[in-house]
């Protein structure tokens, strides 16, 4: 519970899930600006099989280059979310699939959870400080020689 206030974690649990769920919205309609838009200027994602991408700059690369791979697609839905008693951090957790083309122009399909950490900031929506995904899928066997 927030000193001296209501506790709002019912109403920000929702907000948090609402916002999990335009975030997915954005993310599947591959767009750009607005996936960008939901972090915030200092957030980091952690993006499987590549470097940490810390703040928007960083960030929007790394989107930019998911999203010219060949055949992408991303989905996702939350299956939690979370608010602080204090009100001012949350987060959601859930299941994603991915598609996009290998180098022969097949199409691979992943599967796997992510784990995202929300703000609330100074307007009270949320935004995006920390976000991670991992697969389900073993790793590919090692490349023989």
């Amino acid at each position: 519970m927030r000193l001296g206030g209501a506790d709002t974690r019912a109403a920000d649990e929702k907000a948090l899930r609402d916002a999990d769920a335009e975030f997915a919205k954005v993310g599947s309609a591959k767009d750009l600006e607005k996936i960008v838009g939901y972090y915030a200027d200092d957030a980091t994602i952690f993006i499987p099989n590549t470097s940490i991408a810390m703040g928007k700059p960083s960030i929007r690369q790394a989107w930019t280059s998911m999203l010219a791979t060949p055949g992408f697609g991303i989905s996702w839905a939350a299956m939690k979310a979370e608010a602080s008693k204090s009100g001012d951090l949350g987060y959601t957790f859930g299941t994603y699939t991915m598609m996009m083309n290998d180098a022969t122009g097949k199409t691979v399909n992943d599967r796997g959870k992510y784990v995202t950490v929300w703000k609330k900031q100074a307007d009270g929506t949320w935004k995006v400080v920390a976000d991670i995904f991992n697969s389900d899928l073993p790793a590919p066997p090692a490349a023989t020689k």
